[in-house]
């Protein structure tokens, strides 16, 4: 008999009819369709026709603020960062058109590494694509097939997309939680390669890790520890290097993934280590070896806006001053938030259901408001959350301004 599915093994099909391959997304569909048949605009289709700034833009034809970017810094239209875009668009045109390991690596790709090796005083810097592409990346290369990945149960969808590509054995923990960590790290096999990967903020609910404890967990089971800090570099820390500096634990840390879709204000990722070995993930690793390399202008926009931010602290204090005045008006309004305290520039705001949260969404765009509506799978519990996240460019009356939007919001759909 040729090898191959059995006719026993084969999915049961009605005479005439092919499995439909789309049949698994039908009860996301029913969702969509019921949402939008409620007559509530599209949150997922918004369309920015023009940016003002980095706090504003015209939003499904309104003048809206933004509240939903993940532009922390404000670095999108510094401009430093953009006389830089432009020269590079001059000089070396619009892409490579190449992998990094072939034709795609550029002056400036050597300068934007140069940068963050600065910017974290670490000796190894490698840049993808993308962050998603870095956690897919890294993990899947260092840990393989026989290791073991200790992660957190909240981890974004990057980190797990990594385990699975790397085909690890994946042993995840309650959210946070430094007791159930240690005792999944004492269950792996004596011997066996063992990672443990976290993030600094997560950015479901905006609230940090207590990368500090578990670090030295980590450490007392042998295990080698990568932290996204995607979510918090350039704001958190007292240089900007996210919660393991802000924690006095970055020394510890292994590898230090992050993206430049944040705080650097263009787009790509990177994983910056002391690993002595490190260099060699530039020829093994093959979403890196097998994508085509930033266009020039993006790493030559990174490149500046990561120096800039080594400068940034006067930037990073109004920010925390935003994300403390945000946190505390809204819970003064009645809003349940993620956090009970502002412990990063997230802030959630968490709806009955996804009902709720639509209609929400839709009154603070109509207010001129623009937030994120987050909804299972990709949120914790499934809870349906609007996500706010505050920029350092937001002005001090910005923010009362917006407290107003979600008061008359709040009122209107009967959340508050």
């Amino acid at each position: 008999m040729s090898e191959g599915i059995s006719q026993a093994d084969k999915p049961e099909v009605l005479e005439g009819h092919e499995r439909d391959l789309f049949s698994k997304f039908d009860d996301i569909i029913l969702t969509r369709e019921t949402l939008l048949a409620s007559g509530v605009e599209d949150p997922f289709s918004l369309v920015m026709e023009q940016v003002l700034s980095p706090t504003r833009a015209i939003c499904n034809g309104r003048d809206t603020i933004l509240l939903g970017t993940y532009n922390y810094m404000g670095m999108t239209f510094d401009p430093d960062v953009i006389e830089a875009g432009k020269n590079a668009l001059d000089n070396f045109g619009a892409g490579t058109t190449g992998s990094r390991v072939l034709n795609g690596t550029y002056r400036g790709h050597r300068e934007v590494e140069d940068a963050l090796r600065e910017f974290y005083g670490m000796d190894h810097a490698m840049v993808f694509s993308t962050g998603y592409q870095a956690n897919l990346g890294i993990i899947s290369t260092i840990a393989g097939k026989g290791d073991y990945i200790v992660l957190d149960i909240d981890s974004h969808a990057s980190i797990w997309d990594g385990c699975a590509l790397g085909n690890a054995e994946v042993v995840p923990f309650k959210h946070n939680d430094i007791e159930a960590m240690d005792k999944r790290l004492g269950r792996i096999p004596e011997g066996a390669g063992k990672l443990v990967v976290l993030e600094g903020v997560y950015s479901m609910l905006g609230d940090i890790a207590p990368l500090k404890e578990m670090i030295a967990v980590a450490k007392k089971h042998g295990a080698m520890v990568l932290v996204d800090e995607a979510h918090s570099m350039g704001f958190i820390g007292e240089h900007g290097r996210g919660v393991a500096e802000a924690q006095g634990v970055l020394d510890d840390v292994d590898f230090v993934i992050g993206t430049f879709s944040k705080s650097v204000g263009t787009v790509g990722g990177f994983c910056v280590s002391n690993h002595p070995k490190f260099e060699i993930m530039r020829l093994v690793c093959r979403p890196y070896v097998f994508t085509a390399s930033l266009p020039p202008s993006v790493v030559a926009t990174a490149a500046t806006s990561i120096r800039k931010l080594m400068h940034g602290s006067d930037k990073r204090a109004h920010l925390w001053e935003n994300s403390k005045r945000l946190h505390g008006g809204l819970t003064q309004l009645g809003f349940k938030l993620g956090t009970e305290e502002p412990q990063s520039a997230i802030v959630a705001v968490i709806m009955p259901d996804l009902e709720h949260g639509a209609a929400m969404w839709e009154a603070l765009l109509k207010e001129g408001l623009y937030v994120n509506l987050a909804r299972p799978p990709a949120t914790p519990a499934n809870m349906t959350l609007l996500r706010c996240s505050l920029c350092a460019e937001h002005s001090a009356e910005e923010v009362e301004t917006l407290l107003g939007m979600f008061e008359r919001a709040g009122k209107a759909v009967g959340i508050i």
